[in-house]
Order: structure tokens, then sequence, then C-alpha cells
């Protein structure tokens, strides 16, 4: 243990371009930061913090598409900085947070020496951990099943009263094509997923505390992200797991790992699941890897995306409506720009006498059982319940043609 605190981070891409990024910092009016970020990589503590302060500030400086990219860059060098003096010191975890906040909050150019150093970091960790606790485990069970009856006492008016998703085993890439993709209706795929090492890894809480436990995460916290309560917190992937099993099943309780790019955060989760072949179906590209983690009751509420979506229930089970792209005049869509793709109407508490619309239309819906995929065609409407604890992932593709904008 002695050894390894002793050991210095490596970072060849920060070291090799160190010049060329505090030029472009300086060119942006960061000469106060370029100061700091040479000292702190002369070994000085204080100055490497300052430097991440002023980079913080920058990053909330504004709307986030409004942050110009190079001060990205600097919030991961000094992250970088931070982290080096954190794990020289010993202190591990510190270090790997802010290894972490580096890739969560910064940009790509030092992305390889940010999980480079998160390696190094991990192993140590996980050597002092077993070292201090002798390798004990709790109990990693954590995921039981649930009474139907129990459930759908919890789910919207008429919840599967009407048509449902129709289930298909064995649906070739050209099936999907020609029956589903050009013609744009969901499906449930039962038989995609069962080569995926997640499929038993992820239902082990033991696994995800020993591939996560340390590492820093981005949750929301309330019933939903259109809630006045609603908030998101960092928090490390333990104390979400301890929330999971302790689960307050209040509205503003519910703590959620939502629509959060974790497999190009923690690459060993990414290395547990394989993109879908039907994802590369119209020639486009992946545009987005999502994870959608959390305890039974999470809610995202009435809404639609703008492309292509395999949503894959790798643990536990959801319930989720869908609504054609051809009622979304009917379904009462915010007229905020930043809201335009939510409905105003809560589901779960329709009040009928302003969006009485809604009490008549038509929508498929579906349990997505553990171990399917749903497939979501563009600018469909969904509201999606958690039955269980729940672990999802989501693959966002467009198509070559009609590709929207990112």
């Amino acid at each position: 243990m002695t050894t390894v605190s002793r050991a210095t981070l490596e970072t060849p891409i920060l070291d090799a371009t160190l010049p060329s990024l505090l030029h472009q910092i300086t060119e942006e009016g960061g000469y106060a930061f370029s100061s700091m970020a040479t000292r702190a990589a002369a070994g000085d503590t204080r100055a490497a913090e300052a430097a991440r302060e002023v980079a913080w500030e920058q990053l909330h400086s504004g709307p986030w598409h409004s942050v110009v990219p190079i001060w990205r860059d600097a919030y991961a060098m000094a992250c970088l900085h931070v982290a080096k003096h954190q794990f020289s010191s010993g202190e591990f975890k510190l270090s790997l947070r802010a290894l972490d906040m580096g890739l969560i909050m910064g940009g790509l150019t030092l992305r390889d020496d940010l999980n480079l150093c998160i390696g190094k970091v991990s192993v140590a960790l996980r050597e002092k951990e077993f070292s201090d606790n002798g390798g004990g485990e709790h109990n990693g069970a954590w995921y039981k099943d649930f009474n139907l009856a129990e459930v759908v006492k919890l789910l919207p008016v008429r919840s599967l009263s009407c048509k449902t998703v129709e289930k298909k085993c064995g649906l070739s890439l050209e099936g999907f094509l020609r029956e589903h993709f050009v013609s744009g209706s969901p499906v449930i795929i039962t038989d995609a997923m069962n080569h995926w090492p997640a499929k038993d890894r992820w239902n082990d809480m033991n696994y995800l505390n020993k591939v996560a436990g340390f590492r820093t995460v981005p949750v929301e916290v309330g019933k939903n992200y259109l809630s006045p309560d609603w908030k998101q917190e960092l928090i490390t992937f333990s104390e979400f797991l301890e929330r999971i099993q302790s689960s307050d099943c209040s509205s503003a309780g519910l703590t959620y790992l939502a629509q959060h790019q974790l497999f190009d955060q923690i690459q060993e989760l990414k290395q547990d699941i394989v993109v879908p072949d039907y994802c590369f179906a119209g020639g486009g590209e992946i545009r987005s890897l999502n994870a959608w983690f959390g305890p039974p009751g999470t809610v995202t509420p009435l809404h639609h995306d703008p492309h292509h979506n395999i949503l894959a229930q790798v643990v536990g089970k959801k319930y989720i409506r869908l609504y054609p792209c051809s009622l979304s005049g009917e379904l009462y869509p915010h007229s905020e720009s930043m809201l335009s793709n939510s409905s105003q109407v809560d589901l779960d508490n329709i009040d009928e006498r302003e969006f009485s619309r809604m009490l008549d239309l038509e929508f498929l819906d579906c349990i997505l059982e553990e171990g399917e995929m749903l497939y979501i065609p563009p600018k469909w409407w969904h509201y999606v319940r958690s039955l269980t604890p729940s672990f999802s992932v989501s693959f966002w593709w467009s198509d070559e043609v009609n590709s929207p904008e990112s």
C-alpha cells in the first residue's frame, strides 16, 4: 500500500499538449488559469485547486451549449492536476472523484489520460479496500419479483387495456428493417441480449459495487424532471446502490441515474453489453448510449425523442406507454422550446378538465421484461415507469438519409 501511495499518475497527452492548450485558453481570456495551471504542473497543490475552481466557474457562466469548448478541456486539465496531487498523497477516493468530474464535465482532448489514470487509481482503491476490509462482501441479491395485480394499481388509467406492443423472437435484421424500421412501428425483441455478460453480472450487487462503487455519477432526485422538487446530485455509485436498496418510495426521495453516458465513463460496464445489430439499420450512426438505473417508481414523463431508440431492459421490469407521432397535436406539448418534446399531461394524475382529449386517445403499451428490447421509432411519444429495481440501456441512432441534428 505504501508503494502505491508513492506512485505517480502518468498523463502523456497532457504532457505533450500542455503548451498548446494553455495558449488556446489564454486566447479565450484565461490568463489567470494558465498561470495557475503552470504552477499546478510544477507541483503546486493550491494552484491546481484554484485552477479547477476558475474552470468550473467558466463552465457555469451561461447555458451549457454556449460554453467555449477549450474551457471544458481546461477543466479536465485542472482535474488531472488535482487528481495527481491527491493520488501521490494517498487520497485515492478524492483522486478518483476528481478524475470522474473531468470525464463528466470536461472536454474530449484529455479523455484518454483521464481513463488511464482512473484505471490506476481504481486498482489502488481496490487493493486498499481489500486490505482494510478483508474482501468482505454484502448480500449480492437486490432484485425480487413483483405482484402484477398490485403493480397495475399504480399505473396510469387504462393501462394494459388497449393494444399491446407486438413481441417477436429471432427477429432478423432484414425482418426488422422491412416490418418495423421502414414503417416506423414499435416492436419488442425477446432474445437479442441472451449473450450479454450484463444479464448475469448486473443482477449481482457485489459485482456492480466492485466495478463501479468508488466512481462518482450524476443522479436525479425527485419525481421527474418536470417536477418543482426535482434536483441533481453527484454521489458515488456505492452510495447510489445503497439508496436503491433502502429505496425511499416517496416521489421526493427517489434517486435515478437517468440518461447518463455511464458506459463512456466506466469502461468495465461497457464491456458487459453489445450494440444490437438493429442499431445499424438505415446506415446511420450511434448518437448516444445511455444508462437508466433506479428503484421501483422512477418515472420518465410523456415525451418524444428525435432518434431511433432501442431500449434494452437488462435488469428488472418497466411499464411503457407509446403514442404515435401522428397524435402529437392531441398530447398537449409544452410551448417552451426547451420542453417542446414533453407533454404537459401528467399521466399519473390526469387533469380531465384541462386535458380532456387525452382520455379517448388510443395507445400501445407493454411491460418490458428483463432480457427484452423495445424499438421506439423517432418522434413516438413514450412514458416509462419502473416496476422493480431496474437497469436499462438506451441506444439512440440516426439513419443516414434523415439524420437529425444532434
